[in-house]
């Protein structure tokens, strides 16, 4: 526990403060019925990223070698900003099926037109992820007194190497999400 990086510890208490978060202010909603409580509750989420940030800053700012788990709270804050709103609407739709009679959230659309349109749409989020979590890494960079690596050094940089794996995702999920369907729903036609 002693050998394990402070960061880490961070970056698990956001994830874990999130899912308190939303838990707390999603029954504060349905369970007790105090809208503005919820409302609190659910707009502090977005805090827990800029803790997690700025935590990362100030460890490279303060002289710390940037490593790969700097790298982790870049990919982090993208993806909430990418896919935090949609999560917490999603796990709205379902407290609110489950607690207060709310009508069961519709599944994703199996295919055609709208599973295609459903992919770009999460293809979308994909792309804000990766685009934050470089400016993250830029930022990071920066503060670190570092200058920003050729993305053909990114491999090898502990702190890019997430950058890489970032835009690596994207590709493949291009190809696997919206390009797939968007060929399967022209061939099913």
């Amino acid at each position: 526990m002693g050998d394990i990086d402070p960061l880490v510890w961070v970056i698990g208490a956001c994830e874990v403060g999130f899912w308190v978060l939303l838990g707390l202010g999603l029954s504060a909603r349905y369970l007790l019925r105090l809208r503005r409580v919820s409302a609190a509750l659910l707009l502090c989420v977005p805090l827990l990223d800029l803790v997690l940030v700025g935590a990362a800053a100030l460890d490279v700012a303060g002289g710390a070698e940037p490593r790969t788990v700097h790298g982790l709270a870049g990919l982090y804050l993208g993806f909430t900003v990418a896919f935090g709103h949609s999560t917490i609407r999603w796990a709205d739709g379902w407290f609110a099926h489950r607690f207060a009679g709310g009508p069961r959230p519709a599944p994703k659309p199996r295919a055609g037109a709208a599973r295609a349109r459903y992919e770009w749409r999460v293809w979308g989020r994909v792309v804000v992820m990766t685009v934050v979590a470089l400016a993250v890494l830029s930022l990071l960079s920066v503060a670190a007194g570092r200058g920003i690596p050729m993305p053909t050094e990114w491999a090898s940089d502990p702190l890019w190497n997430w950058g890489l794996r970032a835009v690596v995702v994207t590709g493949i999920w291009f190809v696997a999400g919206p390009i797939w369907y968007s060929t399967k729903e022209r061939t099913d036609a």
